[in-house]
């Protein structure tokens, strides 16, 4: 079976295996700032963005947060609209790159943003070192789910005799 599929796939056309896993990672990194911003700052309101100033500041940053993600979703959008149109899309390392997203932003904001830079904490007011680990330890099943879907699809696009 092909790993290309699109309207206008021809015969030997190469698909883009780094550029699908960039343009899915694109997405899963927008998906995992909005699934953040939605639950964390909107529905739970543990934090904002950036909670070392007043309040106004914290919603200004989360509304620069969603404008970022939303951008980047639709861009990503487009881009994978525009793989699978030409027949170049792999679909199996773009999977990859989703749960790479997904896992590398995760870590990111844990660690960059909670810990390095300060930011935000995931809440306040309790011990956060139990949400800490479970924030982290996420990110960390998430990359290595998409570093495993990767490392299968390199060796399912080699083929059995590699």
């Amino acid at each position: 079976m092909s790993e290309s599929v699109g309207p206008d796939t021809a015969p030997g056309k190469p698909v883009e295996p780094w550029r699908s896993m960039a343009v899915a990672a694109l997405i899963g990194a927008a998906v995992m700032a909005a699934v953040d911003e939605i639950v964390f700052h909107q529905i739970l309101h543990w934090h904002h963005f950036y909670d070392r100033s007043t309040t106004g500041v914290g919603l200004l940053s989360d509304g620069l947060l969603h404008t970022a993600e939303l951008l980047a979703l639709v861009a990503g959008a487009f881009l994978y609209a525009d793989l699978h149109r030409r027949g170049t899309l792999a679909p199996a390392v773009a999977r990859a790159g989703f749960f790479l997203g997904l896992g590398v932003f995760q870590l990111f904001d844990g660690i960059v943003d909670h810990k390095l830079l300060r930011l935000h904490q995931i809440r306040y007011g309790l011990d956060v070192t139990p949400y800490d680990w479970v924030w982290n330890l996420v990110g960390l099943v998430l990359l290595l789910t998409g570093s495993a879907l990767a490392a299968h699809a390199v060796r399912r696009q080699a083929g059995p005799d590699s």
